[in-house]
């Protein structure tokens, strides 16, 4: 499984309704889901991929967390299962933050890890 923190969900469904109001004036599909993967890359070897989705993949796997619905395919899943994603918003920036259980080591700024 794969949550959000409240703050991180809030914040993705912001984004989501702004997308969607783009989407609609452009009268393309809306973005529904938020679509959560790693791909190879990065400082540590995998890279955290957030995107909007509009449709459902067959093999993803859907979660809900604080009215997100979140998307994962099974092979990156492996790597994120039981992660948690929280939103920051400070004075040294901000963006989301991932608490992966599953990392052996991450970057500094925290957007690859190794496994």
């Amino acid at each position: 499984m794969i949550t959000l923190t409240e703050k991180a969900a809030e914040e993705i469904q912001r984004v989501i309704g702004e997308q969607a109001e783009e989407a609609q004036k452009a009268g393309d599909p809306a973005p529904q889901f938020l679509r959560v993967s790693v791909k190879g890359g990065g400082c540590s070897g995998f890279e955290y991929v957030l995107d909007l989705s509009d449709a459902k993949g067959e093999n993803d796997e859907v979660f809900d967390s604080y009215g997100v619905q979140l998307l994962c395919d099974p092979k990156s899943h492996l790597y994120l299962n039981g992660t948690t994603i929280d939103f920051k918003d400070g004075m040294m920036g901000r963006g989301f933050v991932f608490n992966n259980p599953n990392a052996t080591s991450s970057c500094g700024c925290g957007s690859s890890f190794s496994a």
